[in-house]
């Protein structure tokens, strides 16, 4: 086995970055935004609601 590494192509390049731009930002950023949410619902469990 060798340890070369081969360059890779512009539509390989495009690829990769397509599926990083149309599927993993997207539901990372559903996910971060999410934990959010659960924590401050998990939070307001025990403290309350906001007091205005």
């Amino acid at each position: 086995m060798s340890d070369r590494q081969f360059p890779s192509s512009a539509k390989q390049e495009l690829r990769s970055f397509a599926f990083l731009a149309i599927v993993v930002a997207p539901v990372l950023a559903v996910g971060i935004i999410a934990a959010y949410g659960f924590l401050v619902w998990f939070y307001q469990m025990f403290s309350g609601p906001p007091h205005v």
